[in-house]
C-alpha cells in the first residue's frame, strides 16, 4: 500500500466513525504510536529502529509526552 493509500484509508475510517480529521495524517499516527510505546516503557532505541530513523534526535521529535497539558508546570496552578 502506498502512503497515499494509507492516508485515504485513515481519512475514510475517520469519516465513518465521525472523527473530525482536520490535521489527521500518517505522521501524527506515527507520533502517537511512538509516544504510546515510550509511555509504556519501550526503549527509545527500539522505537527509533521501529520507525526507521537513522538519528535518535528524529525519534525524539516524535515523542509527544512532554506536550500534554498535565505535564506543564502551569497545569497545577490554582487561579
Amino acid at each position: 500500500m502506498t502512503g497515499d493509500g494509507v492516508y485515504k484509508g485513515i481519512r475514510s475510517y475517520a469519516a465513518d466513525v465521525s472523527i473530525v480529521a482536520d490535521g489527521l495524517g500518517v505522521h501524527g499516527l506515527r507520533a502517537t504510536a511512538a509516544t504510546n510505546a515510550l509511555e509504556h516503557e519501550a526503549d527509545i532505541a527500539k522505537v527509533q529502529e521501529w520507525l526507521g530513523h537513522t538519528n535518535i534526535s528524529t525519534t525524539r521529535l516524535y515523542d509527544r509526552r512532554k506536550q500534554r497539558p498535565e505535564d506543564s508546570p502551569t497545569f497545577k496552578v490554582a487561579y
